[in-house]
């Protein structure tokens, strides 16, 4: 009992952390490949965030606006 306890414990904090996105303030110039950055800039309407994902070489990166809801983002306070 105690181990299934404990485990369900250390799941919770584990997952915790990548519930919340950090949205930067300016698109960052060095991205890896599949990587994804969410950037507050005029580009998207109102309520919606530029979601960026890194390419490998010889690609493009790929930008879309998207909405995330209030308790999932938070801003960068450094820009990259």
């Amino acid at each position: 009992m105690r181990i299934l306890a404990s485990v369900a414990v250390v799941s919770c904090f584990a997952v915790w952390p990548c519930a919340a996105q950090t949205i930067l303030k300016s698109e960052p110039l060095m991205l890896a490949p599949y990587e994804v950055a969410f950037v507050k800039d005029a580009s998207c309407p109102s309520g919606k965030v530029l979601k960026v994902t890194g390419a490998i070489r010889g690609l493009h990166r790929r930008k879309a606006c998207v909405a995330l809801a209030g308790e999932q983002a938070s801003l960068a306070t450094a820009t990259p």
